[in-house]
């Protein structure tokens, strides 16, 4: 029988496997549309092949939660590493375009390179909710996950800003391809580390699907997460594209915004690992979104790429400061014996909302600063939406009381 002290006793292996996933997949993110651009597809087209991996991530997401529930979050977690593993190996030795779409389909490479971006993979946030029910330590641990990978992801922005100088020894697309290996290698050194880790046995499931309690607040998640699913949709997965054009600037002056802006969220995320329990999980979740919202409006507008990585980095300070805390929120409500679905629908309502990347490289080509700025308006709205719903919500609560 596996015990608390036996499960906290391998969650090392749970932040190794963090750190070495998060410079494989930020170097990924970050790549994704530029080396879809030194593919010669057009604006329109990146923005379609972004639609088309989320999309099929959408329906992959639903099949880990069904084996999460049933067969451990542990061995979610390895089924989901083990495919993204396959997905960054493909595209590291293909040279064909349909393989190389195929690729991203199966490593899920459409939502850009946000500096939690491999913090989370299918099952880690049931996995850890399942394992730490005490509230308070479940939120510690979010926050020491999401400050591993963000310190982490460092390095797959230095692997990116690489890419321009070793293209000039090998040409661009090998050098894309031999640092998609890499990628690969990293990932395959994380899924090993995922099988030593050990779960607490889980609430036997007792619904086909979920419960009625925990549909009705998953309900509640999903409308004020899918606002801001929309506005990241427009703005993440062709960000590096989007500063490109908008500045002409090249993988190393990228490569170099994206370190500082992993460091800042670092930084956020150890101010909320103190003292994000001093202002309450609801609170900052909200506040923190609608200020990622109006801060993305004020990038949209930019003059020059300094001012644009500025705000983009007073941005990712709030975002690690409230993504523990909105975690938390998106989770409490739902019984323990539904947090693989839970986590799997919330996930996969998220991704269906950002379809809207779709929609990213049409509206460049229309006028660059649009995505950001209707990308902005959706993440503010979401931050109301938290205070409106969850606020009505813990107002009942304290009635109740």
């Amino acid at each position: 029988m596996v015990t608390k002290e036996d499960v906290d006793k391998t969650f090392k292996y749970l932040l190794y496997s963090r750190v070495l996933r998060s410079i494989g997949l930020i170097y990924i993110g970050l790549a994704f549309s530029l080396y879809l651009d030194a593919l010669h597809i057009s604006l329109i087209g990146i923005g379609l092949v972004a639609a088309l991996v989320m999309l099929f991530t959408i329906f992959i997401t639903l099949l880990y939660g069904y084996i999460g529930d049933r067969k451990g979050f542990k061995m979610e977690l390895m089924i989901g590493e083990a495919v993204t593993f396959a997905g960054v190996a493909l595209i590291a030795f293909s040279a064909k375009l349909p393989l190389i779409v195929l690729g991203m389909m199966l490593a899920g490479l459409s939502g850009g390179a946000g500096s939690m971006r491999g913090s989370f993979s299918p099952g880690s946030s049931a996995f850890i909710a399942n394992n730490y029910r005490d509230e308070t330590e479940r939120v510690r641990k979010y926050s020491v996950i999401n400050l591993t990978a963000s310190v982490s992801a460092i390095g797959g922005s230095i692997l990116f800003a690489l890419v321009s100088p070793l293209g000039k020894a090998v040409g661009l697309l090998l050098a894309y391809r031999y640092l998609f290996a890499l990628a690969a290698v990293l990932i395959g050194i994380s899924l090993a580390f995922i099988s030593m880790l050990k779960e607490l046995p889980k609430e036997r499931k007792t619904t086909k699907i979920m419960t009625k309690q925990s549909w009705k607040y998953l309900g509640k998640v999903i409308t004020v997460n899918s606002l801001g699913g929309i506005g990241m949709g427009l703005v993440a997965p062709l960000l590096p594209l989007w500063l490109k054009l908008m500045y002409h600037v090249d993988s190393v002056e990228i490569g170099a915004l994206f370190t500082i802006v992993y460091l800042t969220t670092a930084l956020g995320l150890y101010l909320s690992f103190r003292f994000a329990r001093k202002f309450g999980s609801l609170a900052i979740a909200a506040q923190t979104r609608i200020f990622s919202g109006l801060l993305l409006v004020a990038m949209a507008f930019s003059p020059t790429f300094v001012i644009a990585a500025i705000f983009w980095l007073l941005r990712a300070a709030i975002s690690g400061f409230g993504n523990p805390s909105r975690t938390n929120v998106n989770i409490r409500g739902i019984s323990n014996e539904d947090y693989g679905t839970a986590s799997s629908v919330q996930g996969v309502a998220t991704r269906a909302a950002q379809l809207s990347s779709g929609a990213a490289g049409y509206l460049m080509d229309i006028a660059l600063p649009i995505p950001l700025f209707i990308g902005g308006l959706f993440q503010f709205a979401s931050g109301i939406g938290y205070r409106l719903v969850f606020g009505k919500e813990n107002s009942e609560k304290r009635k109740k009381n």
